[in-house]
C-alpha cells in the first residue's frame, strides 16, 4: 500500500477547436502552465519526472521542453509518450508504474496537443506532405478515425437519432456544468481564455439535417463527433506513503489493450473488462465514469457493451458535464483531460473514501486505455 500511486492535483487548459482560440500557441506553450500549476500546488515536493502524451507535435521530447518551460529545473527529465488518443491516460498509467514501483516520488503526467500548430510531415524525396502516419502497417485495415466510426456504427446498429441525441445532451451538459461553475477548479486560464470555447446549446432538428460527414448515407456527422482541438491536462502522483493526508485517488489498475484496427473505437470495452476483472470489481461499484467522447457511436457502442445507459438509469454516472463532443478532443491530451474530471466529480467534490471511478479512451490503430481509481 506504501507505494500505491494516488492523484493528488489534476489541472487542465480551457480547450480551444483548432485553428481559433489557441491557433498561434505550440504545444509547449499549453501543456508549460498547468505543469507549472500543478507542481505549485505542491510547493515542498521535488518532481522526479514529467510524463506527458503527445501525438503530432514537432518532436524534440515535448515533455523535457514544458517542463523547462514551467521553470521545474534543469534536474527534471521529461518522457513524451505516443498511444495516440489514448497517450494522455497511457503517460498517467506510465507514470504510476514508476511510482508503484518505487523509483519515483512524484511524477507530473498528462498530455498535451496543439493540431493548430503541429507540422506537416513529409516524407524524404515526397513532394507534398503526408495526411498522417499509419496507424497499422499494410495488409492490416487502417481506416480514418470517422470511417472506422461508421463502421462501429454499423456493426452494433447505433442509429443517427441516438448518435444525435448522445451529442445534444454532451453539449446540454457542458453548458450546464459551466454555468454552475464546476470546471472552474480544474482550469488553468491560457491565452487570455479561462473558459472552453466550443460547449453550446443543440438542436436536435439542427443536428438530423447535417449531412453524413464520412460515408456517403452513412450516420456520423459533424454535429456528433468531436472537434479537432487544442488543449493540455496534467496530474500530480505520488505513492500513498508521501501523500500526507492530502486529498486524491489512488490509481488501482490500468490497463492498454489491442483489438481490431478495423474497429479502434471497440478498444475500451476489453480495457474496462480487463481492468475489473484484474480488480475482482464489479461495474456496478463504479460511481464514476468518463470515456473519452471521440464520437457519439463511439460512446454508445462500448456503453451498450459494458450495459450502461448514458441517455437513460446512468446518466449521471457517464460523463454528466459533457465531454470531448463538447468540450473539444485534443488527441495527445484528452485521456488525461478525462482523469481531470474524474478527479473534479470525486475529490473535488467530496465523495466518500473508497468511491471508485473508471477513465478510458478509444485509440487509433485498434487500442484501448483504461484506469480505475479510488478515492482515497
Amino acid at each position: 500500500m506504501s507505494d500505491t500511486p494516488v492523484v493528488v492535483a489534476a489541472l487542465r487548459t480551457p480547450i480551444g477547436t483548432a485553428g481559433h482560440a489557441y491557433k498561434e500557441l505550440t504545444v509547449d506553450r499549453l501543456a508549460a502552465p498547468v505543469i507549472a500549476a500543478v507542481a505549485a500546488g505542491l510547493p515542498a515536493d521535488r518532481v522526479d519526472d514529467v510524463v506527458l502524451g503527445n501525438c503530432m507535435g514537432p518532436g524534440g521530447n515535448v515533455a523535457r521542453v514544458s517542463a523547462l518551460a514551467a521553470g521545474l529545473g534543469h534536474g527534471v527529465p521529461g518522457v513524451t509518450v505516443d498511444r495516440q488518443c489514448g497517450s494522455g491516460l497511457a503517460a498517467i498509467l506510465v507514470a504510476g508504474q514508476a511510482v508503484r514501483a518505487g523509483e519515483m516520488d512524484l511524477v507530473i503526467a498528462g498530455g498535451a496537443e496543439s493540431a493548430s500548430t503541429a507540422p506537416l510531415r513529409t516524407l524524404r524525396g515526397a513532394a507534398t506532405p503526408y495526411e498522417r502516419a499509419a496507424f497499422a502497417p499494410d495488409g492490416h485495415p487502417d481506416p480514418d478515425m470517422g470511417p472506422a466510426a461508421e463502421a462501429l456504427a454499423a456493426a452494433y446498429g447505433i442509429d443517427r437519432e441516438r448518435q444525435d441525441a448522445y451529442a445534444c445532451c454532451s453539449h446540454a451538459r457542458a453548458v450546464a456544468a459551466g454555468r454552475a461553475g464546476r470546471f472552474e477548479a480544474e482550469i488553468v486560464p491560457v491565452g487570455g481564455r479561462s473558459e472552453d470555447q466550443r460547449p453550446r446549446p443543440l438542436r436536435a432538428a439542427s443536428l438530423a439535417r447535417l449531412p453524413a460527414a464520412f460515408v456517403a448515407e452513412g450516420t456520423v456527422t459533424a454535429g456528433n463527433s468531436s472537434p479537432v482541438s487544442d488543449g493540455a491536462a496534467a496530474v500530480a502522483i505520488v505513492p500513498e506513503r508521501l501523500r500526507a493526508g492530502r486529498p486524491g485517488m489512488r490509481l488501482v489498475a490500468g490497463a492498454v489493450v489491442g483489438c481490431d484496427p478495423a474497429l479502434p473505437g471497440w478498444g475500451p470495452v476489453p480495457a474496462i473488462r480487463r481492468v475489473l476483472s484484474r480488480t475482482g470489481v464489479d461495474l456496478e461499484r463504479v460511481a464514476a465514469v468518463e470515456i473519452v467522447e471521440a464520437f457519439a457511436a463511439q460512446v454508445l457502442a462500448v456503453t451498450d457493451a459494458l450495459g450502461l445507459d448514458p441517455l437513460g438509469a446512468d446518466d449521471g454516472r457517464v460523463c454528466p458535464d459533457g465531454g470531448a463532443l463538447a468540450l473539444g478532443h485534443p488527441w495527445g491530451a484528452t485521456g488525461a483531460v478525462v482523469v481531470t474530471r474524474l478527479f473534479s466529480r470525486l475529490v473535488r467534490a467530496a465523495a466518500p473514501p473508497g468511491t471508485l471511478g473508471l477513465a478510458a479512451a478509444a485509440v487509433g490503430g485498434g487500442l484501448g486505455v483504461a484506469a480505475l481509481f479510488e478515492v482515497a
